[in-house]
């Protein structure tokens, strides 16, 4: 079953209509027929036999009708390259703009870059523009020795990107000496200006590795809610470590740049360890559904959704939160959005899947993204981005900004 629509997949009604009609008819049959004989007797239920054969082959016809027209109507559209003049790789974060200012334009999507040119993990340093119609532009390109703050580490821009409607883009960084795990330090939040200049830096021992973020914006003060991933993992070497949190940064945007009120652990015991493929995993993807009630957290390693209750304001952990799906399609759920309908969107790390959740946790629909690789669409899909008719994603594979519709 693929996504349809994104979540208006359509009950079988033509399907209980018929079985209505020919019950109905069945019944009629049944007053009608006065059998005196044995042939008569066999001529009705013959009639009863090619009734429910009928039945079977519109309901058939129906569902091969429903499932070829969803395929048809769920298409890939590659938007652009990801790679900017200085060669960086691996769009990891995706964030539509929501208001025009200063360099950023409504509707746009920022994109950040976790390689540099030479493909090491945690170097990358740029973020990209790019319009719905493809044309691409450099927002910022962030230098690690200019920077207003501390930032343990340098640079190296993970998925955890969200743009203000002030004007602010804050992301995360983890960054690596060399690529690799066993050099990767905590890095920072670094905030950014509506012309692509880092203002102002989150850091400290709660913010441990972002690796992904959402925002819920109040145009005057704005809560973020990110997921951290090195606390414990590289000095664990590669062992499994439940040290994973969720932090929420409650941010006053009524001054010059942003300042940081209060910070709070809301979500911990996430599983988490070091990987030589993707440097790290851990808890990723985060969603606040429709009132913010509800904290949705992709957790990657128990291929897993869980749901933190009151995440704007709990005051304690919720630990690793109530388990709202886990196993069947999910694998290695990696970017986590919601759709308009409410539904928790998911990009499997593992095998190029994008994962339609309810909220109840029923696993709706499934479309796959990307199929390169080996295993295929292994490694492929990161951030992922819900608007009204379809879902914009990176593509890790072919470097791409790409839509899903």
């Amino acid at each position: 079953m693929s996504l349809y629509a994104i979540g208006g997949w359509l009950p079988p009604k033509l399907c209980l209509y018929q079985r209505a009609k020919l019950l109905t008819l069945a019944s009629k049959l049944r007053s009608s027929f006065r059998p005196t004989r044995r042939m008569e007797m066999k001529t009705f239920c013959q009639v009863q036999t090619w009734a429910c054969v009928a039945l079977l082959t519109t309901c058939v016809a129906w569902a091969f009708a429903q499932e070829n027209s969803s395929k048809k109507e769920a298409s890939i559209s590659v938007i652009a390259s990801t790679v900017p003049a200085n060669g960086d790789l691996n769009p990891y974060g995706v964030f539509r703009v929501p208001r025009s200012t200063g360099s950023l334009v409504r509707g746009n999507l920022l994109v950040s870059n976790f390689n540099n040119a030479k493909n090491l993990q945690g170097t990358g340093t740029t973020i990209v523009q790019i319009s719905p119609d493809g044309t691409r532009s450099l927002f910022a390109e962030i230098d690690a020795d200019n920077l207003p703050g501390p930032c343990p580490g340098g640079v190296g821009l993970t998925t955890a990107l969200v743009v203000l409607r002030r004007g602010w883009v804050v992301v995360g960084s983890l960054p690596t000496a060399d690529g690799t795990a066993a050099t990767a330090k905590a890095g920072c939040l670094l905030v950014l200006n509506r012309n692509g200049n880092v203002v102002e830096t989150f850091f400290g021992s709660l913010i441990n590795g972002p690796w992904d973020m959402t925002v819920l914006d109040g145009e005057t003060s704005a809560d973020l809610f990110v997921t951290n991933v090195l606390n414990g993992t590289v000095a664990a070497g590669g062992k499994l470590v439940h040290e994973g949190t969720v932090t929420r940064l409650t941010l006053d945007l009524t001054q010059p740049v942003p300042f940081l009120q209060s910070i709070t652990v809301i979500g911990s015991a996430f599983p988490e360890r070091t990987d030589p493929a993707a440097l790290v995993i851990g808890p990723t993807g985060l969603g606040l559904n429709a009132n913010a009630s509800i904290l949705y957290v992709a957790d990657s390693l128990n291929n897993r959704i869980a749901a933190i209750p009151d995440p704007l304001f709990r005051v304690t952990s919720a630990g690793d939160g109530a388990t709202v799906s886990q196993g069947g399609s999910l694998n290695d759920p990696l970017g986590l959005t919601i759709a308009s309908n409410g539904n928790i969107l998911t990009s499997n790390g593992n095998n190029g899947l994008m994962v339609e959740t309810s909220p109840n946790g029923e696993q709706l629909h499934t479309a796959l993204l990307d199929s390169t690789g080996s295993p295929p669409g292994s490694g492929a899909l990161f951030g992922v981005f819900a608007v009204h008719g379809g879902v914009y994603y990176v593509d890790d594979a072919s470097n791409t900004l790409n839509f899903f519709h």
